[in-house]
């Protein structure tokens, strides 16, 4: 639910106005926006694979997407030390993953996606460009505007590569599905280890993190298919076991060779 959501229609556009200028005015800003104008449809006609973070991942024969177009998500760079897979771009929006994930995000120079206000946490680098979401409910054609984070960090990958203009899309890793339980949206602290991730340590020792809208999610991932499907372009699930039921289904390995 958006923090907005408890204003009147009228305090909620000003507040929406406020946060959108406040953001403006920055040079990462500018700069950030003028990256992903000459991002626009740069891959068309190209298929991507997005790596979404269930345990499922972690049947995934990462040899097969040595030539492939790729954008891991949030801490994907926890799967490195055992595969020398790398993505072409990484893709995180969560506050507070951004905070946990600063020092790789600081030292790495893959392409990141990063949410403006994770700004704060991470140097600023010619690698990073800033995206700024927007406190409505929507898919955006353009992310050179603003991108609405629709519940999950995959729908604003699906957003990106829409903007590329990759005209298939399929995602991995993408259970959805988690053991933990709870009310969504609420920041709980992990136990120990985290069974609802690729890795253990994905949320584990403490940390904080917010629980899955499965429902919500469920709502961007029509949009998403939905404005893939006008414009002639389409998104497969891939993931093995997945509960996700609203794209077409389609192994990987098909996915990419047909």
């Amino acid at each position: 639910m958006s923090k907005y959501s408890n204003l009147n229609p009228y305090r909620h556009g000003l507040s929406l106005i406020y946060h959108r200028m406040k953001w403006d005015i920055k040079p990462e800003a500018w700069r950030s926006r003028k990256k992903l104008k000459e991002l626009k449809n740069h891959h068309r006609s190209k298929k991507a694979v997005i790596l979404c973070n269930g345990p499922s991942l972690n049947k995934t024969d990462f040899s097969l997407l040595e030539d492939v177009y790729t954008f891991g998500l949030n801490k994907i760079n926890l799967l490195f030390d055992r595969t020398s897979y790398r993505p072409s771009y990484i893709v995180s929006v969560n506050k507070l993953v951004i905070e946990q994930n600063a020092d790789f995000f600081n030292s790495t120079e893959i392409p990141l996606f990063l949410d403006s206000k994770g700004a704060q946490f991470v140097d600023k680098k010619e690698s990073i460009t800033f995206l700024h979401s927007t406190g409505y409910r929507g898919f955006a054609n353009d992310c050179s505007i603003s991108i609405d984070q629709g519940h999950t960090v995959t729908y604003v990958a699906l957003q990106l590569a829409f903007h590329m203009g990759f005209s298939e899309v399929a995602l991995i890793g993408c259970d959805h599905n988690f053991a933990t339980k709870g009310p969504a949206n609420k920041t709980v602290v992990s136990g120990e280890s985290d069974p609802n991730h690729f890795d253990p340590n994905y949320f584990s020792g403490g940390q904080k993190w917010q629980l899955p809208d499965l429902f919500e999610s469920e709502i961007s991932y029509k949009m998403a298919n939905d404005a893939y499907e006008a414009d002639n372009r389409q998104i497969f699930n891939a993931t093995e076991g997945s509960e996700l039921k609203i794209f077409p289904e389609k192994s990987l390995d098909d996915f990419l060779n047909h």
